[in-house]
């Protein structure tokens, strides 16, 4: 579905968002995503390829991860409080200082152009139009200055996250941070859970890594210190050339490289720098030995807010906010790291507690819909990240697409606020819910 706004945003009330689909509906006209997030699952597998589907749906292991991060929020139940009135709601939120209108931010997806050729520019716009932030994705397809054009082009100011994967050379890292300060980001988050990749059987299945054919590493091709690297590797090559294999699947592969590396594409095709930029980001973008001092020196090092992503366990919580972080995620990365890991809902009020209100603290990880947005802010997170339902929008119709479905979960939530009793964010608490399943 087309808003009639010009700008092209989306209504994030619960009545008028229905109001806007239904009217539409008069005119035969129906909502350009699924409503529902196993439909949106159903029609976004068809609008994907084999690798995108295996990328972005895929889980570590059996799955049994993203199984229990389905399990853990269906184990609580909303319990609704009657004759109240509830006419009038506000489902906003503020975070490090700014007003978002909903508690809901864009989560980074690496590697998006698998579903959509600039897939990160696309979000942002989605973003921008909804006025609630993006997390630039640190393994991005649109360098981070431009998706931050697009959204500003929008939305002067749009709220904007950057994502930091550490990787082994510092000057890397604080380049990537500088970068992220310039274009506007108002919080710089830190990947904590993938300083190796996981256990993934559905990439492994079908040989399918992204970034071994240059999609996904944007950021790092556009970054002054990472190409400086790359042309100091160019010139000074380490070891024999190792022969390659004459294939399709090996000219497709060119090819790729070829296309996503800045420069020419028939340059790029017989020079060696493509090449040796996947091999260069395949051996530093993460940091096996990464530890608590480097996060204190990186708080030292900027003046953005601190977010840490990826922390499970109280004790990790409380260090965060000794060391002076401003937030932290609550995040099993989707499920896609650890098979058998805790399900982000299941640690999140230990972490809550932990916290104790000294930061922010957010969540993701198998948050679907509006009810699951309602069922983690009452156990005391102050927003919710979306990952996998923006981008099956994003497949099924670009920017207009991942805008309507955080869009949808914004109207459910806030109708799911008004049906339960309550009429904002700062009304809810763990009275909102009753236990009534099992944690396995």
């Amino acid at each position: 579905m087309t808003t009639d706004a010009p700008d092209g945003t989306a209504e994030l009330s619960g009545r008028g968002r229905q109001n806007q689909i239904y009217s539409a509906g008069v005119f035969g006209r129906s909502p350009s995503v699924p409503t529902d997030f196993d439909e949106l699952e159903r029609r976004a597998r068809r609008a994907m390829t084999a690798r995108a589907w295996a990328y972005i749906a895929g889980g570590a292991g059996r799955g049994s991860t993203m199984d229990a991060n389905r399990r853990a929020l269906d184990s609580w139940a909303i319990v609704p409080r009657v004759l109240r009135d509830v006419s009038t709601r506000d489902i906003s939120v503020e975070l490090f200082g700014q007003r978002l209108p909903a508690p809901l931010l864009f989560a980074p997806v690496g590697a998006g152009a698998l579903v959509h050729d600039d897939a990160d520019a696309h979000i942002g716009r989605a973003a921008a139009q909804l006025g609630v932030p993006y997390i630039f994705s640190n393994q991005g397809c649109v360098p981070m200055e431009k998706t931050a054009q697009v959204m500003d082009a929008i939305r002067p100011g749009s709220p904007k996250w950057f994502q930091l994967y550490w990787s082994t050379d510092d000057e890397l890292v604080y380049s990537l941070v500088a970068r992220a300060e310039k274009s506007g980001a108002q919080a710089i988050v830190v990947t904590l859970d993938t300083t190796m990749l996981g256990w993934r059987p559905q990439d492994l299945n079908i040989g399918s890594l992204p970034f071994a054919r240059a999609e996904g590493i944007d950021q790092y091709t556009s970054d002054p210190r990472f190409m400086e690297i790359v042309a100091e590797r160019v010139a000074n090559p380490v070891g024999v050339r190792p022969t390659v294999e004459l294939t399709i699947g090996a000219v497709r592969s060119l090819f790729s490289m070829a296309r996503n590396v800045p420069g020419s594409l028939l340059r790029n095709l017989v020079s060696p720098t493509p090449r040796t930029a996947v091999q260069t980001f395949l051996d530093i973008y993460a940091r096996p030995s990464l530890t608590w001092d480097d996060v204190a020196t990186l708080r030292d090092k900027t003046d953005l807010p601190v977010v840490l992503k990826g922390i499970l366990h109280p004790d990790d919580a409380r260090k965060a906010v000794e060391i002076g972080v401003d937030g932290v995620i609550v995040s099993n990365h989707g499920g896609r790291q650890i098979d058998g890991e805790i399900a982000s809902v299941e640690a999140l009020p230990g972490v809550v507690d932990a916290v104790a209100g000294r930061a922010k603290v957010l969540v993701d990880s198998g948050i679907y819909s509006g009810s699951d947005v309602f069922t983690v802010l009452a156990l005391g997170a102050d927003a919710a990240l979306i990952g996998r339902p923006h981008m099956y929008g994003l497949a099924i119709n670009g920017a207009d697409g991942a805008r309507d479905v955080v869009a949808n979960i914004a109207a459910e939530f806030d109708l799911t606020l008004g049906l339960a009793g309550h009429t904002s964010v700062a009304d809810l608490s763990r009275d909102a819910l009753s236990y009534r399943g099992c944690r396995h």
